[in-house]
């Protein structure tokens, strides 16, 4: 555990030095910003139909967001160090591959949730404008979605990353991914019989979209949490595989 923490914090460091980390808050912030100042907007206009405003548009979008973004986070963790040839030094320190691997993936989680300890000002504002205030529950569930959308991600991220030398096939490995699973995954459900809720429940965006209704349901939870293991364990097996070459 002291390990993976090491190897985290040394990440977590990294990412305030590196451009393309603040690039990447900056826009996102920026983006999420300017939604969150239409969703005050349009409140004001339909508050007298009785119309309740809530936090989803600024969650949705993270996430949306986080689909573009967490390939330009992820695409240097492993592949950089392929690379430069560190990694074979890395591997003769008295640290696991799985400590190794965890230890990149977490490093990039504490980043993320840097960025969306930030974007809590967006539901403090809007629970303070609108009475008796919004929904707690659905707030709650819709950050965790997107913590567990951001920890998916970054381990898919992680996982690619570690099998490629070069960071921008890392890059767009990892976009086609993160673009088949949020948007691409649940269409052959609408045209095939056979199978088809299978396809459904490889659809990420509607596990998100569900998770983020008030209610925690197991089954999502579950859907997640298997992306976040075959991520590190795809990485895990790359990083060994070196090991023995």
């Amino acid at each position: 555990m002291r390990n993976i923490w090491i190897i985290a914090k040394r990440e977590y460091d990294h990412y305030f030095i590196s451009p393309v980390a603040y690039v990447v808050a900056f826009s996102i912030l920026l983006v999420l910003g300017i939604i969150f100042a239409l969703v005050i907007y349009t409140s004001a206009q339909n508050v007298f139909y009785g119309s309740v405003p809530d936090i989803s548009p600024v969650t949705g979008s993270f996430a949306f967001l986080l689909v573009l973004t967490t390939p330009a986070l992820t695409m240097r963790l492993l592949a950089d160090e392929n690379r430069m040839g560190t990694m074979e030094l890395m591997l003769t320190a008295p640290v696991r591959d799985s400590e190794l691997v965890i230890g990149k993936w977490l490093g990039g989680v504490l980043f993320v949730l840097t960025v969306i300890g930030i974007t809590l000002i967006f539901p403090i504002i809007l629970n303070s404008l609108v009475s008796p205030g919004i929904d707690q529950g659905a707030m709650i569930t819709s950050y965790l979605a997107l913590i567990l959308v951001a920890a998916s991600f970054l381990a898919i991220g992680v996982g690619i990353s570690a099998l490629f030398t070069n960071q921008v096939a890392a890059f767009f490995v990892t976009m086609i991914t993160l673009v088949t699973l949020w948007w691409l995954m649940g269409f052959p459900a609408d045209y095939i019989q056979a199978g088809s809720e299978f396809f459904r429940y490889l659809d990420l965006q509607s596990h998100f979209y569900s998770l983020g209704q008030g209610k925690i349901i197991l089954s999502d939870v579950i859907y997640f949490l298997s992306l976040i293991a075959v991520g590190l364990f795809t990485g895990t097996m790359a990083v060994e595989t070196r090991r023995w070459r």
